[in-house]
């Protein structure tokens, strides 16, 4: 299962925003691998991508047909996998429930005030948080390679961006 979650951890730090279903349906795998195996452990490999990849498959359609509700949904999904893994990392396993709810209310509201640049963040930090969890490095490592794929998703898509307003820009002249 690592080497799929480092494939979806990539597909989000670097196409999160562009492909805004590859995003929710990323961010749905994750959620979804995440709650089966908190539920069934890890022993049912098959049970955990089956429900993670019908999680997946959920998210994409919800992106397709209702965009908005996706993206607040998606924005909630990545800021609670954010925080909760930021709290289980520290060995707060009590208060890391808490931690996602906390942190999927502010990436739900993030992604909602400002679409393309929270897409741009939730789906680089997000991604940046799949590859590092699924890499097996010491601590330090962990969080220098961390930062590194955050700074890199963040501007590889803040590029794109860019260069779609421009293309926007262009056409309204």
């Amino acid at each position: 299962m690592p080497f799929a979650n480092i494939l979806v951890g990539a597909a989000l730090l670097l196409f999160g925003r562009r492909l805004f279903w590859v995003f929710v349906a990323g961010v749905g795998f994750v959620v979804g691998a995440m709650l089966a195996t908190e539920w069934f452990g890890e022993r049912s490999d098959w049970v955990t991508l089956v429900v993670a990849l019908g999680v997946g498959l959920i998210g994409a359609l919800l992106s397709i047909f209702l965009q908005r509700i996706a993206a607040g949904v998606a924005g909630f999904l990545a800021g609670g996998h954010i925080l909760y893994t930021v709290a289980f990392e520290l060995k707060y396993d009590s208060w890391s429930w808490i931690a996602f709810l906390i942190g999927g209310i502010l990436g739900a509201l993030l992604v909602l005030a400002l679409f393309d640049w929270a897409l741009v963040i939730l789906s680089a930090l997000t991604g940046a948080t799949v590859v590092v969890e699924n890499v097996p490095l010491d601590q330090s490592t962990s969080a220098i390679l961390w930062v590194v794929l955050i700074v890199l998703g963040v501007a590889v898509q803040g590029r794109q961006l860019s260069r779609r307003i421009a293309r926007l820009k262009e056409a309204k002249s």
